[in-house]
């Protein structure tokens, strides 16, 4: 089965740009193409993709409203936000609003499938520099911890969860712990499911205010 991808974005030219890039992979197939935020609602109650890769910026209802309109009705479908390097300042919101993964939109292709294969696994996708100005993000507005709980997390998964907040992705942690990407994605899964959270900033600020990293 291929992934159903559909593309949410008003510049002609980035969604020509991406639509090639998803061309060079069999394993993903382009359902619809959206321009602004309310075509994006239009399409979604029609015909649910596996994955949108969202704009940020788009006309009439931007990408972070439109995340969470679309999450709202359908949870299972997955939103990678699709951005440019200077905004920063939005990524919190669109990650409340449930995105599950930030790219910057110059990423190459390989980039870009591993982040829409990696999102159906459950996994958070960012680009390295997103994930770094996210942990900036979040150790600039660190509140002192509350109460120490460990919400029952094994040795190894506080191991995981503190590798993770230093930006490193899954195959990055594996190297250093001598582990398999997928056993990390399994350990990663598991962290969510007993903080009950969505993703790996969510992830983090729990974890930082209940003094577990």
């Amino acid at each position: 089965m291929k992934i159903q991808v559909a593309v949410a974005e008003d510049n002609p030219n980035l969604i020509r740009s991406v639509l090639e890039k998803l061309q060079l992979f069999d394993q993903v197939e382009v359902m619809w193409v959206a321009s602004n935020g309310v075509e994006v609602i239009q399409k979604v109650t029609n015909q649910q993709p596996d994955v949108i890769l969202m704009d940020i910026n788009m006309p009439e209802m931007n990408g972070v409203e439109a995340t969470r309109k679309v999450k709202d009705q359908f949870p299972k479908v997955k939103v990678i936000m699709l951005t440019v390097f200077d905004e920063t300042d939005k990524i919190f919101n669109s990650i409340l609003a449930g995105a599950s993964g930030y790219l910057l939109k110059d990423e190459k292709p390989g980039k870009l499938i591993q982040a829409i294969e990696e999102a159906m696994e459950g996994g958070a996708p960012m680009s390295p520099v997103i994930a770094a100005k996210s942990l900036q993000l979040i150790r600039s507005g660190k509140q002192e911890p509350v109460e120490s709980v460990d919400f029952g997390l094994t040795n190894r998964e506080m191991e995981i969860l503190e590798e993770i907040s230093k930006g490193k992705n899954y195959q990055q942690i594996a190297d250093k712990l001598f582990i398999s990407p997928k056993t990390v994605r399994k350990h990663i899964e598991n962290i969510y499911r007993k903080l009950q959270v969505h993703n790996k900033v969510e992830a983090i600020q729990l974890a930082m205010k209940h003094g577990i990293i």
